[in-house]
Parts: structure tokens; C-alpha cells; sequence
């Protein structure tokens, strides 16, 4: 393998275990961060040179079996945010069922307090021993 091959298969590996030394961490696998991971120019790997064809293909499998796990967090990503959601309308369902008990509440006093007024106010005759023998 030539020196040239080696270094852009070493960039490739170092991108794949997620510890580029040029391009900044969680850069996308692609031909052109692996010519600047190996401290090349970008587009120095072409198709149209026979020598990178092996590698062209390399960093293709590389950059499809990365899509995966990007895919599995923007699905939990997606699962959290739905579940966060549902716990909000919980929540939003939850305070109605107080507030609605508040006003019940609050309408049962009203009327406790307007039936006690009412009741004092009444002319209460007394029955039974009037103070004449």
C-alpha cells in the first residue's frame, strides 16, 4: 500500500472511531473530510484516479453504516419529545380538574354564606316557657 493510500486510510479509521485529529469531532464521512482529516486539500480524492478506488469505497461503507446510529438518537430524540408531550397534557388536563374544583368549591361557599345570612336574619319565635306562670 503507498504512503499516500495509508495516510487517508488512517484519517478513515480515526473518523470512524470519532477521533479526528484535523476536522472538528462528529464530521460527517465523507471523501473530502477524509482528505482534510489526512491533512490533504479537500477533493484530493477523485474518482476519475484508479489508485483510490478501494478507498472511495472504504469511506462509502463508512458513511453508510454512520447514518444508523445518527438515525437511532433522532428516533429517541423523537420518543423523548413525544413523551414529553404527553406528560404536559397530563399536567394541562390535571390543573383543569383543580381549577374546575376550585370553582365548585368556591360556588358551594357562596351559597353556604348566603343560607346562613338568610337564617339569621329570620324572626325566631321560641317555643315553649314564655316567662308567664
Amino acid at each position: 500500500m503507498p504512503d499516500i493510500l495509508k495516510d487517508y486510510v488512517e484519517a478513515l479509521e480515526r473518523l470512524k472511531r470519532g477521533t479526528p485529529v484535523n476536522v472538528p469531532k462528529g464530521t460527517k464521512i465523507s471523501n473530502d473530510s477524509v482528505s482534510l482529516e489526512a491533512g490533504r486539500k479537500k477533493g484530493t480524492i477523485k474518482k476519475s484516479r484508479p489508485i483510490f478506488s478501494d478507498l472511495i469505497e472504504a469511506v462509502d461503507a463508512a458513511a453508510t453504516a454512520e447514518v444508523k446510529p445518527r438515525d437511532e438518537k433522532r428516533e429517541r430524540l423523537n420518543a423523548a419529545k413525544a413523551e414529553a408531550a404527553r406528560y404536559r397534557a397530563l399536567w394541562e388536563e390535571a390543573l383543569a380538574r383543580e381549577v374546575s374544583l376550585v370553582k365548585q368549591l368556591w360556588d358551594e361557599r357562596e351559597a353556604w354564606a348566603k343560607e346562613r345570612a338568610a337564617l339569621s336574619r329570620r324572626q325566631v319565635t321560641p317555643i315553649g316557657k314564655t316567662g308567664r306562670t
